[in-house]
């Protein structure tokens, strides 16, 4: 039975969405569909039994039951790592090749998710390309805009790969480099005989985080209007300006939390009125009682961190790029997102489908 290996040119690509979208489409057109994470780099307990977390997400949304062991029979715990960087880690593909026939007995198509980047793992010999290889798979490589596409990562794995590679995806790109993408890199891309699959266009809503859950990643807590922390935020925008100067950039970013010290209570002032997702007060300063009544009357909840304002837009910054697909209007919109933007007829083609 064919196999598509899912994998990206770093982490935080989403592999995930695209293994979640690639899969329930194909569950839609009538397909069985397996599937796996044959490396693990996010060990956790559910039901006394050990996973990982994304995995275990993965597989749930998928409705599929299979045993943890062999949904993901390498799990990268201490332990782990310990003995891999000893030698020690043995023959691991052994198990992940036994994992998969398990996986995909009856199923007319198992997706594998990769974990990291393609070379993640080649300290034990369990890396993407070294999976691709060693199960027979296709491969559908990642590669997410970050200031810049990697197209040289992209013309390695077709040569790394050969006919393997099913084409690459380019996802999370901008609308101001969607014509360099377009009229340039894809041309570029497939004249290097890389095939691009899709090119999905950056969705504000699949990087947002609800205000619940960035208070508990930046360590601090919800002081005010808790019944609406579970308001999104998409974007951040810090408050350290002149108020006349801050209202020019707040009206431009309305859907995003404002980064303010706690003793500058004539940006929160402004920030509430103009009812935005949440105020993010730094320096464990609370705001005085008239902010508080505002917060309320407004419902608009105030986070209060302990980190200097710089600190709290580096630690944004990295948890709206890196924020885990979990919520269900995110992954309908994450599925739509894949099932329009791929050539899914050129992959089921490819497939063997």
């Amino acid at each position: 039975m064919p196999g598509i290996y899912i994998g990206s040119t770093s982490g935080f690509s989403g592999k995930n969405m695209v293994v979640m979208g690639l899969g329930l489409k194909l569950q839609k057109d009538g397909y069985n569909v397996g599937y796996m994470k044959p490396v693990g780099a996010m060990p956790t307990e559910m039901g006394g039994r050990p996973w990982d977390e994304d995995a275990y997400f993965v597989q749930n949304i998928l409705g599929l039951k299979n045993e943890p062991e062999d949904v993901t029979p390498v799990l990268v715990t201490q332990d782990f790592k310990v003995r891999a960087f000893s030698g020690q880690c043995g023959d691991l593909m052994s198990g992940i090749r036994d994992a998969y026939a398990k996986i995909s007995a009856g199923n007319d198509i198992t997706v594998v998710g990769g974990s990291g980047s393609m070379y993640s793992g080649k300290y034990c010999n369990v890396d993407g390309i070294t999976v691709v290889r060693e199960l027979g798979l296709k491969a559908v490589v990642i590669d997410r805009y970050q200031e810049e596409l990697k197209y040289d990562y992209l013309m390695v794995m077709k040569e790394t790969l050969g006919d393997a590679l099913a084409g690459v995806i380019l996802n999370d790109i901008p609308p101001s480099f969607m014509d360099e993408v377009e009229g340039m890199l894809r041309p570029c891309l497939e004249r290097a005989g890389v095939k691009v699959l899709g090119v999905i266009p950056k969705d504000p809503l699949m990087g947002a985080i609800k205000v619940s859950d960035l208070a508990e990643r930046l360590g601090g807590k919800v002081i005010s209007a808790h019944n609406k922390a579970d308001k999104v935020v998409e974007n951040f925008l810090i408050g350290t300006m002149q108020v006349e100067n801050f209202m020019t950039h707040f009206r431009k970013n309305k859907n995003s939390a404002i980064i303010v010290g706690g003793d500058r209570s004539d940006v929160q002032l402004v920030a509430l009125e103009g009812n935005c997702p949440c105020l993010v007060l730094t320096g464990n300063l609370y705001p005085n009682d008239i902010i508080l009544t505002r917060s309320e009357v407004l419902e608009v909840p105030i986070v209060i961190v302990r980190d200097d304002t710089y600190s709290v837009a580096k630690k944004m910054e990295t948890i709206l790029s890196r924020h885990k697909l979990r919520d269900v209007i995110k992954i309908r919109q994450g599925a739509q997102l894949v099932s329009s933007s791929i050539d899914y007829d050129y992959l089921k083609s490819n497939l063997g489908l």
